[in-house]
This record gives C-alpha cells, structure tokens and sequence, in this order.
C-alpha cells in the first residue's frame, strides 16, 4: 500500500511541488521570465564590466532591458535554454562524479585531467544542443567518427606528452588523498 501511495506521488504529478512547476510552465515561467532575467543580468553586467557608457547604469539598465526583450521575441532563446541547461545539469554531474572519483586516486594531476574532462563535456553537450534545436544534421560525427576520435586521441597525445615533459617542481606536493593515506598507513 506504502509503496503504491510514495509511487503515485512520485510518477503522478509529483505531488504540490510538480503542481506549482507545472503551474509556473504554463504561465512562461521557464520559457519566458527566467531566459529574460538570465539575459538581462548577463548583459547588464557585461556592459557595466566593460564601461562603454562610463558609470551610467540607466543607459547599460535600458539597452539590456531592450536586448533582453527583443531576444524572446522568437522561440530560438527559450527552446536553446531548454535544450542546452538539462544537457548542461547532467554534464556537471559527470564532471563531479569524475572529480571525486579522480580526487580518491591521484590528487596532483586533478587540474589537466579535469580541463580535460571539462573540454569533452563542453563540447558534447553543445553537439547534442545543437542537433537537438535542427542546427546540425549529426551526419559529421556519425560518418567521420573514426576521424574525429584518432584526431581527438592525438591531441590528447600531444597534450599528455607536452605535459610531461615538465621538469620535476622544487616542492612536490605528496598525494594526500584518502585513498594513499589508506595504502601508505597514515
């Protein structure tokens, strides 16, 4: 009985908190007020970094109120968001389980293999946005992909050999992951 009521309220509607996203959806919530607010604050900050109109914050307010608007006049920005964001959620939660994971095993070589890491995720979630939205047709990768990944690895290569050819730092750094405490017998 239990686990038909917890199955209902997950898969039924999620119970009050899916009824108010769902509620927020279909008053534009996702596809209208977040992409504006995102695009406002990225623009208006931007302008203000930059200092084009000095320190006149109406002028950078307007000119990204204007932008802001005029991007959602079409459907491209909110169907790019709702695309790129959920692809965007699930690559950081393989960047995570990839930092922990690297963080058990071998601490001083984390930044390289993270950028690394980083680099593939970026670039697959943009090719799956971008395939998703009609802007490519996927033919590239499914007739070239023994090119790509032989061009990937010897970049990789190069990268890994150029990496190591580093000479030894005066102040190693021990690895002090949990993982070599345990083997060590710290």
């Amino acid at each position: 009985m239990l686990e038909e009521v917890l199955s209902f309220a997950w898969y039924g509607g999620g119970g009050v908190v899916g009824d108010t996203l769902a509620q927020w959806e279909q008053m534009g919530f996702f596809s209208y007020l977040l992409p504006f607010l995102l695009l406002f604050a990225l623009i208006f900050g931007i302008l203000t970094r930059a200092q084009i109109f000095k320190d006149n914050k109406p002028v950078n307010a307007i000119l990204s109120l204007v932008v802001a608007l005029m991007a959602l006049q079409f459907d491209i920005v909110p169907r790019f968001f709702a695309e790129i964001f959920p692809r965007l959620g699930a690559g950081l939660a393989i960047i995570l389980v990839a930092l922990i994971l690297i963080g058990m095993f071998m601490q001083d070589k984390m930044s390289g293999i993270m950028f690394g890491l980083g680099a593939v995720v970026f670039l697959v979630v943009l090719y799956q946005t971008a395939g998703a939205l009609g802007w490519s047709s996927g033919f590239a990768w499914s007739e070239n992909w023994v090119g790509i990944l032989t061009a990937g690895l010897i970049i990789f290569g190069v990268i890994a050999v150029i990496g190591s050819i580093k000479g030894p730092s005066k102040n190693p750094l021990p690895n002090t992951s949990p993982l070599a405490r345990a083997l060590r017998g710290d």
